[in-house]
């Protein structure tokens, strides 16, 4: 393989590894109907019989600018990766910061990163109001578990108010193992994992030492997993007055986000 056909490559990778795959007729038209969203293909069953909704669906993709698809089920259901919910149709979009964290390891922007690391945050609301939270802040990616976490839908979509596809989001299999490759693989950088916990001593206002952060956002129930917790160097808490316990989880992620626009 020459240069330029490496280059080539790499750089159909990166578009491809920035592909979110949406399926089902109703999550399709909805993704479909958000304003900005880049629409890459949409895939339809051949077996699909004539109806208002796929008429509106294909409408709006051609509009977009998409390629349409048709495939036998089987071939369809490769795609969606759920043949008993995907009602025949699913369509790629295109997310600019949606990718793998290895390649966000192996160049981060800046030396000094601030990661949001997800713990099972199953309620698509919050998972959407995270992603934009993180995306106005200054947050420069959430590290997002492809198991354990609520699936990226219209419900997270329409909670991100659009910003799903500007936010970087950083895929991986096992978050314990991806944050052990961050403590690991940086060079001659320092990286502080600190989850969030509300029986912690340390507060979210403390100063912190040098170094890249990755902030662990727990479930909404159980908070940080045991394993997870177990590699954070410190847990952190917000201070809570009247006797309230916490904070949604969301609302958590937003004073991690401007934590340091407060501080001035």
């Amino acid at each position: 393989m020459n240069k330029s056909d490496s280059a080539e490559y790499l750089a159909r990778k990166r578009f491809f590894d920035q592909l979110l795959t949406v399926y089902g007729r109703k999550p399709v038209l909805e993704a479909l109907q958000e304003k900005g969203v880049k629409v890459h293909r949409l895939h339809l069953a051949e077996s699909n019989k004539s109806a208002p909704i796929l008429d509106e669906i294909i409408s709006l993709a051609e509009a977009k600018g998409a390629e349409v698809l048709y495939h036998d089920r089987k071939a369809l259901s490769r795609i969606s990766k759920n043949s008993k919910q995907d009602q025949g149709v699913a369509v790629d979009l295109v997310c600019a910061g949606y990718g793998e964290y290895k390649d966000f390891l192996a160049n981060p922007p800046r030396k000094n990163f601030e990661l949001l690391a997800l713990d099972g945050i199953t309620n698509p609301q919050n998972l959407g109001m995270i992603i934009r939270s993180a995306c106005a802040g200054e947050i420069d990616g959430i590290l997002l578990p492809k198991q354990g976490n609520a699936k990226i839908d219209p419900l997270v979509i329409k909670a991100s108010a659009g910003t799903l596809f500007k936010a970087r989001l950083l895929r991986c299999d096992n978050l314990a193992e991806a944050l052990k490759d961050f403590q690991n693989e940086l060079p001659d950088n320092q990286c502080n994992i600190y989850g969030l916990s509300s029986h912690a001593d340390y507060k979210i206002g403390d100063s912190l030492p040098q170094g890249a952060n990755i902030f662990v956002l727990g479930n909404e129930t159980d908070g940080v997993s045991k394993e997870v917790s177990q590699l954070c160097d410190k847990m952190l808490a917000i201070p809570m007055n009247n006797g309230v316990e916490s904070l949604n989880v969301a609302v958590t992620a937003s004073l991690l986000a401007f934590r340091k626009v407060m501080a001035g």
